[in-house]
C-alpha cells in the first residue's frame, strides 16, 4: 500500500534516480505512448468500481483528467503516429510520471481507513491539488501543434488545459466538520471529561458507517500500523494519533461491548521484558535500561562505559555490587555521569511517540513542543482508563467466556506500551480478574491473560501487587508446568523472568513448587523463543546465594550444561553457571556433570566475548571448589593450553584475568605431580615484575608468552 510520506517525497522536486526508476528512458515514442494508454485505462477502470467515503469530488477530477488522457493515448498509439521532436517526447514521458503518481494516489485514498483520511484530509487534499497544477503546467508546455490529432481530441486538450488553469485546493466542507468533532473528542477526554454516547454514536456510527466491532478493529490496526511504520515522521504527531486509537477503541466498547469478531486470537508477536509488545511504541532497545527493562527516565554512565538509569544503578550499588550488572566487569568507582545525548534523543522519540514524560525528565528542548502535539497524550490516557473501566468491569461480572478472552486481549493490548497504562490498569484492579483466568480451560483465554500479566510486570510497582495477589505466582507457575498453549508457557516464564528482577523476590519464586522443574524443562525442550525465555529467568534465579541448593534439586544444573551446546542460549547458560560455581555445593554439582567442562571448553573456543569470560570463570571456580575429579578434568582437557593462551592475548580485561588465574592453577598442580614423581605436563609461570606489569610464561609444553592482569 502506498503511504503519505511516498506523496509528500514526489511532491518535492524528483531526483534524477527516481525520475530514472519511474520514467520510461529506453523506450521510442510509440512505446512510450504505447505504455501510457496502457496504465491510463488502468487506473480508470480499477477506479470504477471503488467507492470511496472521503475526497470523492477530488478524486472525480483527477479521473475526469486521466479518461481525457486515455483518448489521447489510444489515439496516438492507434495512428502510431507521435512526434519525432524531442519536446513531444520530454512530455509524454512526463505524463507518465502524473499518471504513475495519479494511480498510486487513488489507490492509496482507496486503501486507507476512514478515520486515517479523516485525520489527513487537509494533506490529502492538497495531494490532489499539486496533481492537477502539475497537469496544468504540463498541458501549457505540451505540443498539442506537433501531432496529427482529430479536431474533437484537439479541442478536448484545450479545454482540459483551461479548465486546469482555474483549478483551486479543494477541502471538503462537511470531511472538515468531521474531523473537528473528532478533535473535539480529544480536548474533552483532555479536560477529564468523556464525550456523551450519543456524540459518539452519532460520530462512528451514523457518519462513518462503523457498524460492528470489526469495523473498528480494521480502523484501529490501520492507524497503529502507521505510526510503526511513519516512524515519528507524520503528521498529526504520533501522539494525536493515539490519542485517536484511544478514543475509538473507547467507543467500540462503549457502543458495541464485546461482541465476538469470529477471531483466533493467537499472540503472534512474543512480547520482551522491557518494550512489552511490539506494536505502536515499541521502546527502541538502547532506551531500555538494562537493569529495570523499562524506558530510561535519566540515563547515567558508569565507569565501564554501559548506561542505565539513574536509580537502577543507584539502587544496585546500595546493594552491595561492585560489579557491571551489563557486562559483569568491576567498577572502578561508584561514580556516574549524565548521558545528556542519549537523554534528549529519548525525549525526542516520547514526543514523536506519543509516550509520556515525567515533568523533571523533560529537558528544555522539548519545552516548545506545541500545545496540539502535548494535547492528545493525556487525552489517550483519559480515553484509555474510561476503556479499562469498562474491560474490568466485564471481567468483575462474570460475563461470558468470550466476552472475557476479548477483555483480557484489550487488557494486554493496552498493557503493551507506556508506564501510564501499565499502571492505571494495575491500580484499576486488573490483577485478580487476570490471575483467575490463568486457571481457565479457554487457551486463548489463558495466553491472553498471562500476557498481560507480563506486560503489567514491567512496570516496576506491579511487580509487588503481582506477588503480593495470593495464589497469583502459583497460577503463574501453573501455566509454566502446563499451559494450554506453548506461547503461554513461554510467556509465564518472560513472566518469572520479570519478577525475578527485583532481589527479595528471587528466593520467594526458586522455592515455588515446580518452578525451577518447569523452566528446566522448557529450556531443555521448549521452542528457541522458549529456551531463552527459560534460562533468562534461570539466571536470574542464580543471583540468589540461597538458590543454589534449589537449582540443583530441581534441575536447573543440569538444563544449563545441557544448554552449553545450544548457540541460542549458551551464553546465559554459561553466566548462570559461573555464578552458580561461586558456592561450593554449587560447584560440586557442575563438577559431576558429565558434559559440564567440554561445554565451557567449547564456550571458550567459539562462544560471544561474555561468553568466554563467564566459561573460563567457571572453569575457573571448579578446579577451585568442585573437587579433585573436576579439577582434574579441566587440568588434563588436551585443549585448555591452546584455549588459554587465545583468551590471554584476545580476551577481555576480566577473561584475560580469569585465564591467568587459571594458568596459575595448572602450574600448581603440575608443580605438585613433578615433586610427587607423578607424569604431568610441565608448565612453568613465571611473573616478572616491570613497572608494575606482570608477564606470564605457560609451556604445555611448549613455552607461551602471555600477559598476567
Amino acid at each position: 500500500m502506498a503511504t503519505a510520506a511516498i506523496f509528500s517525497s514526489l511532491r518535492r522536486r524528483r531526483s534524477p534516480s527516481l525520475e530514472a526508476f519511474l520514467a520510461p528512458v529506453d523506450l521510442s515514442g510509440v512505446a512510450v505512448v504505447q505504455t501510457l494508454a496502457s496504465i491510463s485505462s488502468e487506473v480508470v477502470s480499477s477506479s470504477a468500481a471503488t467507492r470511496l467515503s472521503f475526497q470523492r469530488r477530488n478524486a472525480r477530477s483527477l479521473l475526469r483528467k486521466i479518461e481525457i488522457f486515455v483518448v489521447l493515448f489510444e489515439f496516438l498509439a492507434e495512428t502510431r503516429s507521435p512526434s519525432s521532436s524531442t519536446t513531444a517526447l520530454l512530455c509524454l514521458k512526463e505524463f507518465y510520471l502524473l499518471i504513475y503518481r495519479s494511480k498510486i494516489l487513488l489507490e492509496y485514498v482507496a486503501q486507507s481507513s476512514n478515520l486515517w483520511l479523516l485525520l489527513q484530509n487537509p494533506s490529502i487534499s492538497g495531494y490532489f491539488h499539486d496533481l492537477s497544477q502539475e497537469i496544468s503546467t504540463l498541458l501549457d508546455v505540451f505540443p498539442v501543434s506537433e501531432l496529427d490529432l482529430s479536431d474533437d481530441i484537439r479541442e478536448q486538450i484545450e479545454l482540459l488545459r483551461r479548465q486546469s488553469l482555474k483549478s483551486r485546493l479543494y477541502i471538503d466542507s462537511n470531511d472538515e466538520s468531521l474531523r473537528e468533532t473528532f478533535y473535539s473528542f480529544l480536548y474533552t477526554f483532555e479536560n477529564g471529561e468523556i464525550p456523551s454516547p450519543t456524540a459518539l454514536r452519532t460520530f462512528f456510527v451514523e457518519k462513518l458507517g462503523f457498524k460492528d466491532s470489526n469495523s473498528y478493529r480494521n480502523e484501529i490496526e490501520f492507524l497503529e500500523e502507521q505510526i510503526v511504520n511513519h516512524d515519528g515522521e507524520l503528521e498529526p504527531a504520533s501522539s494525536v494519533i493515539n490519542g485517536c486509537v484511544a478514543i475509538t477503541r473507547y467507543s467500540r466498547f462503549l457502543l458495541f461491548g464485546f461482541e465476538e469478531d469470529g477471531l483466533e486470537w493467537r499472540i503472534e508477536n512474543h512480547p520482551k521484558v522491557g518494550g512489552g509488545d511490539t506494536i505502536v511504541t515499541q521502546v527502541p532497545k538502547d532506551f531500555v535500561c538494562p537493569i529495570s527493562l523499562d524506558l530510561m527516565t535519566d540515563p547515567v554512565i558508569v565507569s565501564t562505559g554501559q548506561t542505565y538509569d539513574r536509580t537502577s544503578i543507584a539502587r544496585w550499588i546500595e546493594e552491595g555490587h561492585c560489579t557491571c550488572p551489563k557486562t559483569g566487569q568491576t567498577l572502578i568507582d561508584s561514580r556516574i555521569v549524565p548521558n545528556r545525548a542519549l537523554k534528549n534523543l529519548i525525549v525526542q522519540w516520547c514526543t514523536a511517540s506519543g509516550v509520556a514524560i515525567e515533568s523533571e525528565f523533560v529537558s528544555d528542548s522539548s519545552t516548545n513542543e506545541g500545545f496540539v502535539s502535548a494535547l492528545p497524550t493525556k487525552a489517550a490516557v483519559e480515553a484509555n482508563k474510561a476503556t479499562v473501566s469498562i474491560l474490568i468491569q466485564f471481567l468483575a461480572d462474570g460475563s461470558s467466556e468470550p466476552a472475557q478472552t476479548v477483555a483480557a486481549r484489550e487488557i494486554r493490548l493496552l498493557a503493551k506500551t507506556g508506564k501510564d497504562n501499565r499502571s492505571f490498569i494495575a491500580e484499576a484492579g486488573a490483577i485478580p480478574h487476570l490471575r483467575r483466568l490463568l486457571k481457565s480451560e479457554n487457551a486463548i483465554a489463558q495466553e491472553n491473560s498471562v500476557t498481560a500479566m507480563l506486560n503489567l510486570s514491567i512496570y516496576e510497582k506491579n511487580k509487588s501487587l503481582i506477588m503480593e495477589e495470593d495464589d497469583c505466582l502459583e497460577c503463574i507457575v501453573s501455566v509454566l508446568l502446563s499451559g494450554l498453549t506453548v506461547e503461554a508457557q513461554e510467556n509465564a516464564a518472560a513472566t518469572l523472568f520479570s519478577l525475578s528482577a527485583v532481589h527479595e523476590y528471587k528466593k520467594r519464586i526458586a522455592f515455588t513448587d515446580h518452578c525451577v522443574e518447569a523452566l528446566s524443562s522448557l529450556l531443555r525442550n521448549g521452542t528457541p523463543r522458549g529456551k531463552k525465555d527459560a534460562v533468562t529467568a534461570l539466571y536470574n534465579l542464580s543471583t540468589h546465594p540461597d538458590n543454589c541448593g534449589r537449582m540443583i534439586e530441581g534441575g536447573g544444573v543440569s538444563s544449563l550444561v545441557v544448554a552449553l551446546k545450544n548457540d541460542v542460549v549458551s551464553e546465559e547458560a554459561a553466566g548462570a553457571l559461573a555464578l552458580l560455581v561461586r558456592q561450593s555445593l554449587g560447584a560440586e554439582a557442575i563438577g559431576r556433570e558429565e558434559g559440564a567442562v567440554t561445554g565451557l571448553m567449547g564456550m571458550m573456543r567459539c562462544g560471544t566475548a561474555r561468553g568466554k569470560e563467564n566459561a573460563v570463570a567457571a572453569l575457573l571456580e571448579l578446579c577451585r571448589s568442585g573437587g579433585a575429579a573436576a579439577a582434574e578434568r579441566v587440568l588434563r582437557a588436551p585443549a585448555i593450553a591452546g584455549l588459554l593462551q587465545t583468551l590471554l592475548f584476545t580476551g577481555t580485561k576480566r577473561a584475560r584475568r580469569k585465564a591467568a588465574s587459571l594458568a596459575r592453577v595448572f602450574q600448581r598442580r603440575e608443580h605438585a605431580a613433578m615433586r610427587s614423581g607423578g607424569y604431568g605436563f610441565v608448565v612453568n609461570v613465571n611473573e616478572n615484575r616491570d613497572g608494575g606489569n606482570f608477564t606470564t610464561d605457560v609451556s604445555v609444553p611448549m613455552s607461551i608468552s602471555v600477559p598476567v592482569l
